[in-house]
């Protein structure tokens, strides 16, 4: 036997001339598209086992793969291929009957049907497809169990939304469509409904549009595409909050359970018991995907003790209700969109909606507080994936602290605890959309909302909107003082003196952020951004012509990051030293520097750090005498800027290296060759760039290894006597 190679040609293709086939697979009634990868693989397994079983949600397509497959391999079956629907049969009795007609078979005698099948497939080799097993499942196994003992020249390809489990069966799990299958599908059925209209070019952003909103399943996109005899479709995605009711009256040729999506859904329903339908109601709270932790807390309760939650999430997940998926943060599952949405209903009508959302919240706004503390920590790359799993469920629970006016001061607390994703992960344009957002409801000044408006003032400065920074900066601090909170006081001075800093005052962003560091150390106050005050300073010190203090600075911050194991803020004093370095003609060192950063900044999805290294890599690879690639960078970190803020702040300061790398580059290479590189660097995406700048740039060979300058004794340095900061050891002077 061969594999199959490719669904659509070759001797085992259905639409070539061949000889009248053996069985019952009915012919396909409209063109079947896509799905070649998992047609060739289901092909393959075919090959290498006899129990084959397609499982998946409902309406992802096993019954209709099931078939293809089965046409496209029908010639390796000299005695045929047989289909037996088994939808229909409600009583576990008349099973093995169903498959005794499927087969055609005709038995007078008093023999169990079980003895008659078994005599019929014996000596035949043939492929009995068995569709829709899944409320009969434990007899389907039985009889599965027994024919592949005793016919070894049967195989079985069976679809359902569980596995049978029977010794030696290869389960494939069929995925909901990809885009392009998707879109494909969509389109195809969409020109049997409407055969005379046109697609318009706003109709493939809007089908996209639409694929992703159903899942890529292809029944709810069949039926959505039997919409447009009467919509657009832009008028079907306008609907699809009530996707039950829209998604109706497919082909009266199709099974009862795929007339509707809705019936298709519960047709799951059904099977399940009433534990795994209470738990399938409640996962209907979660937002994208969830961890088992999170489950049970928020799932478990009357009716299902949370030590229950796991036995039952297997059952929903052997029943293809929750799909798994494994991924950097560990297993976590989800419900596709319309199942969730059938489970929302169920949870609505049991009126236990409003206290399931609740519990949610409170999960996550816990989530949320544990890893803001645990950011100045080792585990920072481990709470930044964390955080951007979650995302789907902190906005969540944020709109549900927003629906009650007694409950806003959790939405504050909620996006004033993530200030270090907003910051740290590239996420300024959604966090300040949170931070704005949450403040619209009017609340007392506690400390959740005064969190808020120094953390949108730092937002703000990152973004370079200094009259956005300083409005809610001020704020902040008056209201602070007012009411004596020490802590908010010490961060609107600090948020301020950041302020300074990219619109050009080093001086007063000196002395605020010194008075900053001293209200810190008053309260105990000893984090990220408490770090980040000292790399400011040093920044503010440096701009000031004072290199060797900047160092002695940046220094001691990098040796206070190793102790606690904090690498965000380390690659912005890096990004000062590499700044001094290069200043005292070590390029090198800069280099390697730089290095580091760009790797931390691709660590945490920092776009800040790795606009302004490569801002500043450019300029050490003009020094070290390649002008064309020094171009390239800043082309590169053009590209960057507009998804961060105001390009380099608008900041004299922050802008002198760019400024100095140009005029080196243009009076090297000219004008031309200069416009040149700069358009090549803007083409390349921040992945590839990073890439290109830790493998020491196009066509170099790799000089330095980033990472390797790790603590202070790299690059050739060495601890002086004292710190003018703390009288601890610093480094040499350059």
């Amino acid at each position: 036997m061969r594999r199959l190679q490719h669904p659509s040609t070759g001797p085992d293709d259905p639409d070539s001339p061949r000889s009248a086939p053996v069985g019952n697979v009915p012919a396909e009634l409209n063109r079947f598209v896509g799905r070649a990868t998992e047609l060739a693989a289901l092909g393959g397994l075919l090959e290498e086992s006899r129990l084959v079983t397609v499982v998946g949600v409902a309406g992802v397509g096993k019954t209709r793969c099931a078939g293809r497959v089965a046409a496209l391999t029908e010639k390796r079956y000299c005695d045929g291929v047989w289909l037996a629907e088994l939808s229909p049969v409600r009583e576990a009795g008349l099973l093995e009957h169903a498959v005794v007609e499927a087969l055609g078979l005709t038995d007078h005698t008093g023999r169990p049907p079980r003895t008659v099948l078994v005599e019929h497939l014996r000596e035949r080799r043939a492929l009995l497809v068995l569709d829709g097993f899944e409320h009969l499942v434990e007899g389907c196994a039985d009889l599965v169990r027994e024919l592949l003992r005793w016919a070894p020249g049967l195989q079985v390809l069976a679809a359902g939304r569980r596995p049978l489990l029977v010794d030696g069966e290869v389960t494939f799990t069929l995925a909901p469509m990809c885009d392009e299958d998707a879109v494909e599908l969509f389109a195809e059925r969409a020109r049997s409904v409407r055969p005379d209209r046109e697609p318009t070019a706003g109709d493939r952003a809007a089908t996209l549009e639409l694929c992703h909103r159903l899942d890529g399943i292809p029944l709810a996109l069949e039926l959505a595409a039997g919409r447009l005899r009467a919509l657009s479709v832009d008028q079907v995605l306008l609907r699809l909050d009530d996707r039950f009711r829209l998604l109706t009256g497919g082909s009266r040729g199709a099974p009862p359970r795929h007339r509707a999506l809705r019936t298709a859904i519960g047709w799951s329903h059904e099977l399940c018991t009433p534990e795994q339908r209470l738990l399938w109601a409640r996962l209907s709270v979660f937002a994208g995907q969830f961890d088992l932790e999170a489950a049970e807390y928020i799932c478990g309760g009357a009716g299902l003790p949370a030590d229950a939650v796991l036995d039952v999430l297997e059952e929903l997940l052997a029943q293809s209700v929750v799909e798994r998926e494994d991924g950097v943060t560990g297993t976590r599952y989800r419900l596709l969109e319309s199942v969730r949405e059938y489970g929302a209903e169920w949870l609505a009508a049991a009126g236990d909606t409003r206290r399931m959302r609740r519990r949610h919240r409170d999960w996550f706004l816990g989530l949320a507080t544990w890893c803001e503390l645990d950011w100045f920590s080792p585990r920072q790359a481990e709470v930044a994936a964390r955080i951007d799993a979650e995302l789907p469920n902190l906005r969540r629970a944020m709109e549900c602290s927003m629906e009650s006016p007694d409950e806003v001061h959790l939405a504050h607390h909620l996006a004033g605890s993530l200030w270090f994703y907003w910051a740290g992960c590239g996420r300024l344009s959604e966090g300040r959309y949170w931070l704005e957002h949450v403040l619209e409801e009017p609340t007392p000044y506690d400390a959740s909302r005064l969190k808020v408006l120094w953390v949108l003032g730092y937002v703000a400065v990152l973004q370079g909107d200094a009259v956005g920074a300083i409005s809610a900066l001020q704020e902040c601090r008056e209201e602070a003082e007012r009411s004596g909170d020490a802590t908010a006081t010490a961060y609107a001075v600090h948020r301020t003196g950041c302020l300074a800093i990219v619109t050009d005052d080093p001086a007063r962003a000196e002395e605020l952020l010194r008075e900053a560091l001293g209200r810190y150390r008053e309260i105990g106050e000893l984090n990220s951004n408490v770090v980040m005050a000292q790399v400011e300073l040093a920044m503010a010190v440096a701009f000031q012509g004072d290199l060797d203090a900047a160092a002695d600075i940046c220094e001691e911050v990098r040796e206070l990051c190793e102790d606690h194991g904090e690498r965000w803020a380390l690659a912005y004093a890096l990004y000062v030293l590499a700044y001094a370095a290069l200043r005292r003609g070590l390029p090198e060192r800069a280099r390697r520097m730089l290095g580091e950063c760009l790797s931390i900044g691709r660590t945490f999805d920092d776009l800040l750090v790795t606009a302004l290294s490569l801002e500043l890599l450019a300029l050490v690879t003009a020094v070290e005498g390649d002008a064309g690639e020094a171009a390239v960078l800043q082309g590169a970190a053009e590209r960057i800027w507009p998804s961060v803020g105001l390009p380099l702040f608008g900041s004299v300061y922050f802008g002198r290296p760019r400024v100095e790398c140009e005029e080196q580059v243009r009076r090297e290479l000219g004008d031309a060759a200069y416009e040149a590189g700069l358009r090549a660097g803007r083409r390349l995406d921040r992945a590839a760039v990073v890439e290109r700048a830790l493998g020491g740039g196009g066509g170099r060979e790799r000089r330095d290894t980033p990472g390797a300058e790790s603590g202070p004794s790299a690059g050739g340095t060495r601890r002086p006597a004292a710190s003018r900061m703390t009288g601890r050891g610093g480094p040499e002077r350059w």
